[in-house]
């Protein structure tokens, strides 16, 4: 089964600086249907003005990961991490026992666009860490790429919670199939573009959640980049 999340019923917020629509419940926006799926918590998507962002704050026992669209994002963390995360990159940051961290447009004319998403780990009180990495075009194009997994595989980026994460590039008749494990939920969000996913046609901002199906079918993409959630089989995230 899958069930469609379109993106313009997304929630959202609107400042002088930031423009930002959440696919959850975050914030002063509420949905009680929409508070999450499985392991996955957040996805929202961020653009953010020139030389402005988001002050320093902090998090506490969340798996947070930063996926950079287009421009380029200035980090600074109570980890002693400084670092600037372009188009391509994930950055993921393990809060565990708490980490104060600040983040700012790197640029002062341009836009940055990203998404950033949280996802409840398995084991509470861990000590904070900072791992980031980049994913060419040249990786993600015509495949899912695996980029966050419990173990590192294949180069990502290791969680603390039982999911896997792949982002891909299609366009033209380039496809690909995902096998889920038996009783496995997914969740796909399509960042940019139009792809259609078993069958159901998605276009930019869409998700949809996915139970019951064994094989993530995706094909006939234009110009299309897609996060694809490979997760644990229960609803909500238990904090």
């Amino acid at each position: 089964m899958l069930e469609i999340r379109p993106a313009h019923r997304r929630g959202s917020a609107h400042f002088d600086w930031l423009f930002s629509r959440h696919t959850f419940s975050f914030g002063n926006y509420y949905d009680p249907q929409q508070s999450g799926f499985s392991d996955l918590l957040v996805i929202n998507e961020d653009i953010v003005q020139p030389g402005k962002g988001f002050g320093t704050h902090p998090h506490r026992d969340m798996e947070i990961f930063t996926y950079v669209i287009d421009g380029a994002l200035a980090h600074k963390d109570s980890m002693d991490n400084g670092s600037v995360i372009e188009a391509g990159d994930v950055q993921l940051m393990t809060a565990g026992t708490g980490v104060t961290h600040s983040e700012f447009n790197h640029s002062q004319s341009e836009l940055v666009h990203f998404l950033q998403i949280w996802l409840v780990p398995n084991s509470k009180g861990v000590e904070p860490r900072y791992q980031q990495s980049h994913f060419s075009p040249a990786q993600k194009q015509g495949r899912l790429a695996l980029i966050i997994s419990p173990d590192g595989a294949e180069g990502s980026l290791s969680v603390y919670q039982d999911v896997r994460v792949y982002a891909g590039c299609f366009d033209a008749g380039e496809q690909a199939q995902l096998t889920l494990a038996d009783n496995r939920y997914a969740y796909v969000h399509l960042v940019s573009g139009a792809l259609t996913v078993n069958g159901t046609v998605l276009h930019a901002g869409d998700g949809a959640r996915i139970r019951g199906e064994s094989l993530i079918d995706i094909q006939q993409g234009h110009n299309a980049e897609v996060l694809v959630f490979d997760l644990r089989p229960h609803e909500k995230p238990s904090r």
